[in-house]
């Protein structure tokens, strides 16, 4: 899918398009993008009434030679210049970022971070990313490949992560894992066969059908979430221990399902940290729910071309 959004200065949304995109050609994704930016242009009297374009891509973007190294759970772009190929197509200043680093920008800039100098922002989805302010920077490391808080490593012995090592908390807590993990409760444990989720075995079990039955109180998706939100707050721990953060920032689809994911998370963070780290540090929501990371990519784009 393919989100975009024309955003003003002051961060609000004016209008938003979106694309389901299942190519599997670079030069079509490439063009997808580009009638995107010219869709949404088009609506304010074209490309001269746009002044920077950002965009937020979840893969390791490398900040210094304008590249996309990495591109996991999505189309390998890696052999393609995406950054010339689209410059080329649309004469604007064009920003790159890491999608979970723009969602990080955007809660920062316009959400539940306003003001903060120290934050951890946390997406969680179909991979797992995070955005770090320190000092009231954004921070990405030597060549922007910082932030990859899906790759902790939660279990020595643990599945096989796409990165190529075991035992990552992505395998535990992303989109698709929280579906593999009730599968696996409801073929090995006979007490969940009168779980809402059992019926659902049958046709397709999603993420978002698991979120709605914790909504309805079924026990197994409750559970399910809280054992994610016990993975998810370990990595958190670490983070506040190390780093002294003000904020930690919860994002990302998967955090829809609200309090049942966000207690566990906090009373995990909380038995693993030192306790003076942990009583100055808040850990919320985000405010821009799915629109941080848009709002982030346009702000960024913003700030970088003024």
């Amino acid at each position: 899918m393919i989100r975009g959004a024309v955003v003003q200065e002051d961060s609000s949304i004016l209008d938003r398009r979106q694309v389901v995109s299942e190519v599997r050609d670079p030069q079509t994704f490439v063009r997808q993008l580009v009638d995107m930016v010219d869709s949404l242009a088009s609506g304010f009297g074209g490309r001269d009434r746009v002044s920077s374009v950002g965009i937020g891509w979840p893969g390791l973007v490398n900040q210094r030679l304008h590249r996309l190294e990495v591109t996991p759970n999505m189309l390998d772009l890696s052999s393609v210049d995406l950054y010339q190929e689209l410059a080329r197509e649309i004469p604007l200043p064009i920003v790159f970022e890491n999608d979970a680093n723009a969602g990080a920008y955007g809660e920062w800039r316009a959400g539940a971070a306003i003001g903060l100098k120290d934050v951890l922002y946390v997406a969680l989805g179909t991979g797992i990313g995070c955005g770090l302010i320190l000092g009231g920077q954004l921070q990405r490391g030597s060549l922007g490949f910082g932030g990859e808080f899906g790759h902790f490593k939660i279990a020595s012995d643990g599945l096989e992560c796409g990165c190529g090592s075991t035992g990552c908390l992505e395998t535990m807590v992303s989109g698709p894992n929280i579906v593999r993990r009730v599968r696996e409760h409801l073929f090995s444990d006979p007490s969940f066969s009168v779980s809402q989720l059992a019926r659902d075995m049958e046709g397709t079990l999603t993420c978002e059908r698991i979120k709605e039955a914790a909504r309805e109180n079924d026990d197994l998706a409750q559970a399910v979430l809280r054992e994610t939100g016990v993975f998810v707050g370990m990595a958190i721990a670490s983070v506040i221990n190390l780093l002294n953060v003000e904020m930690v920032v919860m994002g990302g689809g998967v955090m829809t399902a609200g309090e049942v994911l966000l207690e566990p998370i906090r009373e995990e963070t909380r038995a693993r940290t030192i306790s003076p780290s942990f009583n100055c540090c808040q850990i919320v929501a985000g405010q821009l729910g799915q629109d941080a990371g848009i709002i982030g990519a346009a702000m960024l784009a913003r700030d970088r071309t003024l």
